[in-house]
């Protein structure tokens, strides 16, 4: 994606980007590995991911956000959510001031398998990120928050470029 550069930050800046690519086919196996011990194909993979980060941020998904995220029809939302609460992975349950609104959440089962799955990288994470004082961490938070940020818009336009379909119900 960059030329390396003869200058001290460009170097650096090729670095840290081959580093992002890098990462990111590396946790991209790791989530196929996954997905494969437990017959998930990447959109499970991926709904679980967003309803694992719903819920940590305290604001559980409901189905139609699902389905914005992950751009997908109300119908292939459903199907979604069905195979993955058959299996054990989610549940569905109602929100007690309006019993209309659905909230989805990681079961107990699909929680376990992934944090026995998991946890060794979890582990491993913890022991890297020991190694950095708590400045050196809010740089990398705030390098990461803003990479982040920056990729989903790259999503976002690209999917508005290329005029996917968003959501269209299923006949």
């Amino acid at each position: 994606m960059y030329r390396r550069r003869d200058d001290p930050r460009g170097r650096m800046v090729a670095d840290i980007t081959n580093d992002l690519r890098r990462y990111s086919v590396d946790a991209q196996h790791i989530g196929h590995a996954f997905a494969g011990l437990h017959g998930l194909n990447p959109t499970d993979l991926h709904a679980l991911i967003a309803v694992m980060d719903a819920e940590l941020l305290g604001d559980p998904i409901t189905p139609g956000r699902l389905g914005e995220q992950l751009n997908l029809s109300s119908g292939s939302v459903t199907a979604l959510i069905d195979r993955l609460e058959r299996a054990g992975h989610i549940r569905r349950d109602r929100d007690t001031a309006d019993r209309r609104k659905v909230f989805l959440h990681y079961a107990d089962q699909g929680a376990a398998l992934a944090m026995s799955f998991f946890g060794p990288l979890g582990r491993r994470t913890d022991e890297v990120m020991a190694r950095f004082t708590d400045d050196e961490l809010a740089v990398v938070q705030r390098f990461m928050t803003t990479m982040v940020a920056s990729m989903r818009e790259h999503r976002d336009a690209m999917r508005a470029a290329r005029a996917e379909p968003s959501r269209r119900p299923v006949d």
